[in-house]
C-alpha cells in the first residue's frame, strides 16, 4: 500500500489505511497495546490486538519509527477522535530510552535541542514561523520589492558600535553583519523598492527572553519613500502574517492555546503616538523615565498594554539615534523615526526616514566619534544622486514569539545561539 500522511488518513475516516512515524506516547496491557503514532501532519491512536503483533511491539519505546498498516475508524476515546486496528507492523528504527519527558528544566531542553524539537509544541511554533516568513517574502514581493542578499562578512562594523562579533577572516579583521542597510541604501539605486531575508548578528551581553546573538532578520528599503510609507508597509506585512497564520495553521494554534479571536482583532493602521507622548503615559504610570532616555522593555510594555497589541512610537530625541536617522524638519531634534512595539515583546520593528543630507551624516559620525572606516563607500549613497529614501528592520523570531506568547525567544528558532549557548 501507498503510505499517506497521518492527517490524510483522519481525512479518509475509515478503510485500509498505512502510514509511517514515530512512537509518541507507548502504553502495554496484557493483551494489548495501544501506540499513538506521530508524523509532521498529526497523531493517530494505534491499537494492537493480534497476539504476534503484541509481542513484537512488547520492546518497543518511544520515538522508535514504524510502518503501520490497518483499518481506521472513529474512536471518540482517542486523542483526535480516530483509532487504527493494526493489521502489519514493521519497525524501521528502534529507540532507545528516550531522555526528554514532561517538567524537564529548560536549560536541558535546550542543551538536548536536537532531540526536543520533536515535542508538538515546538512542532506547532515552528510551523507558524514558516508560515511568517513565507508571508512576509509574498506580501513584500506583492508590493513588487525585489529580494537582494548581502555579505554576512564586512570589513568593518556597520554602526560603529562595539556589540559585533570579530573574526579572522584570511589573516584580516572582518565582522558578521549587525544588519543588511548599508548595502540596501546602495541598491536603492538600480531597483528603487528591495528587501532581504537574512541572519544578523549581534554580540550583545544580554540574558533576556527577548534576546538572540542570531536571529533572522526582514529588512526592507524603499526610493522615494518617507516615515509613513514604510510604517504602512510595516503593518501591512505584519496583517497579512496574521491572516495566513489563521488561515494555514489552525492545528498548530489549536496546539499552543492561542485564542484565534484576538487575532482576527487585530487591525491597521496601529495607534500612533511620539516619543513625547509615551513618556507622558509612562510617567502617569508611575514610571521615571525622563526625556531623553531610551525606552527598556518594561517601559515598551507598558505602553503597548496601554494602547492594544501594537503601539507605533515615532519622533525618538536625535541624540540617542543612529547617525544615518533623518532628522524631522517639523520637530527639530528629533529624528524622522519609528519604533513598532508588540504587546509581549516590546520592539518588534525599528525604522525611520534616512538622513539626505551627507554634512549632517559627517557632522553626527564626528560629534557621536564613529569613525567608518571601510564602510566609508556608504557615504557615496548620498554623493551620487540621492534620493528621499526610507526603511525598517523586523526581527522575525519576535514576531514569531509575539504570535505564539512565547516566554523565550529560544523557542522561536529551531536551535537557538545566545550569549551562552553555541551548541547543539
Amino acid at each position: 500500500m501507498t503510505f499517506i500522511p497521518i492527517q490524510e488518513a483522519i481525512n479518509k475516516k475509515k478503510g485500509k489505511i498505512a502510514i509511517h512515524g514515530w512512537i509518541h506516547r507507548i502504553r502495554k496491557m496484557k493483551d494489548k497495546i495501544f501506540i499513538v503514532l506521530r508524523d509532521s501532519s498529526e497523531i493517530i491512536q494505534c491499537v494492537i490486538k493480534d497476539p504476534k503483533l503484541v509481542k513484537q511491539a512488547d520492546s518497543l519505546l518511544t520515538e522508535s519509527s514504524l510502518e503501520i498498516e490497518g483499518n481506521i475508524y472513529a474512536e471518540k476515546r482517542a486523542p483526535t477522535n480516530y483509532e487504527i486496528e493494526v493489521k502489519k507492523l514493521k519497525l524501521i528504527g528502534a529507540a532507545e530510552d528516550f531522555p526528554i519527558g514532561k517538567d524537564q528544566n529548560p536549560e536541558f531542553l535546550l542543551d538536548n535541542r536536537h532531540l526536543s524539537i520533536r515535542s508538538r509544541k515546538l512542532t506547532s511554533t515552528l510551523k507558524i514561523r514558516s508560515t511568517i516568513m513565507g508571508a512576509l517574502h509574498e506580501k513584500i514581493r506583492s508590493l513588487k520589492f525585489i529580494e537582494a542578499e548581502a555579505p554576512s562578512f564586512s570589513g568593518e562594523t556597520s554602526e560603529g558600535g562595539s556589540d559585533v562579533f570579530e573574526v579572522n577572516y584570511f589573516g584580516k579583521k572582518a565582522f558578521l553583519t549587525q544588519s543588511w542597510q548599508f548595502y540596501a541604501e546602495s541598491l536603492i539605486f538600480p531597483f528603487e523598492k528591495v528587501y532581504a531575508m537574512a541572519p544578523s548578528f549581534r554580540a550583545e551581553k544580554s540574558k533576556t527572553g527577548r534576546h538572540l546573538t542570531e536571529f533572522w532578520h526582514f529588512e526592507v528599503e524603499a526610493a522615494w519613500s518617507n516615515l509613513n510609507d514604510v510604517i504602512k508597509i510595516a503593518e501591512e506585512c505584519i496583517i497579512y502574517s496574521i491572516k495566513k497564520v489563521l488561515k494555514d495553521n489552525k492545528k498548530d494554534l489549536e496546539i499552543l492555546e492561542i485564542k484565534e479571536d484576538k487575532l482576527k482583532k487585530i487591525k491597521s493602521p496601529f495607534p500612533r503616538i511620539t516619543y513625547d507622548q509615551a513618556i507622558k503615559v509612562l510617567n502617569k504610570k508611575g514610571f521615571k523615565t525622563k526625556y531623553g532616555e531610551d525606552l527598556g522593555t518594561k517601559e515598551e510594555k507598558e505602553l503597548v498594554k496601554h494602547y492594544g497589541e501594537f503601539v507605533v512610537v515615532t519622533n525618538y530625541p536625535l541624540k540617542i539615534l543612529k547617525f544615518y536617522h533623518g532628522e524631522d524638519p517639523k520637530k527639530m531634534g528629533t529624528g524622522m523615526n519609528f519604533n513598532l512595539l508588540a504587546s509581549n515583546v516590546g520592539e518588534l520593528v525599528d525604522g525611520s526616514q534616512r538622513e539626505p543630507d551627507i554634512k549632517k551624516i559627517k557632522d553626527r559620525l564626528k560629534k557621536e566619534g564613529v569613525n567608518l572606516g571601510k564602510s566609508d563607500w556608504y557615504l557615496d549613497s548620498r554623493r551620487y544622486g540621492s534620493v528621499p529614501h526610507a526603511g525598517f528592520g523586523l526581527g522575525t523570531e519576535r514576531f514569531v514569539q509575539w504570535l505564539c506568547n512565547l516566554e523565550s525567544i529560544k523557542d522561536a528558532i529551531p536551535f537557538p545561539r545566545t550569549m551562552k549557548r553555541l551548541s547543539p
